[in-house]
């Protein structure tokens, strides 16, 4: 596939209801995005269009219609456009970034971002050191250990 390919603020308004709905026909997008858009039909023809060269959108024709989709996930994109935002915002480095996000958000935000991080670090941990500890066995590198008898 790639890497996703950077989309203006528009571009992702079109793409928001495939994520959200799935394969759709560019009447259903029409219907889809937001109103304060103001849209005519062809120029949401001409935004899918604009997509499908990106690389963004694929398609398949379906009797006299087009129907398009996703080539990534919405999470896809958004790693490539925070990815890149970083990069030119704050020079690559993600601390002042989280440092300066940190400060912007309520205390239930921030304590919601606490927990969430604690579950990655969770995950994280258990792919790394996957323990099966009702049989005492791990595995490193696609090999079990018997790590007591």
């Amino acid at each position: 596939m790639g890497v996703p390919p950077k989309l203006s603020d528009a571009e992702w308004d079109v793409l928001k209801p495939f994520w959200e709905q799935g394969p759709l026909a560019a009447r259903d997008v029409f219907a889809a995005v937001p109103q304060e858009r103001t849209w005519s039909y062809r120029t949401v023809k001409t935004m899918l269009s604009r997509l499908v060269a990106k690389g963004a959108l694929t398609y398949k024709q379906v009797g006299n219609s087009y129907l398009y989709r996703p080539v990534y996930s919405r999470g896809e994109m958004t790693r490539a456009a925070t990815g890149s935002f970083i990069d030119r915002v704050f020079d690559g480095a993600l601390r002042p970034f989280v440092a300066h996000f940190a400060e912007s958000i309520s205390d239930e935000e921030f304590a919601l971002l606490k927990s969430e991080i604690r579950a990655i670090e969770q995950r994280k941990r258990r792919e790394r050191w996957p323990i099966n500890s009702l049989s005492g066995w791990w595995q490193c590198r696609g090999r079990w250990w018997r790590l007591w008898a």
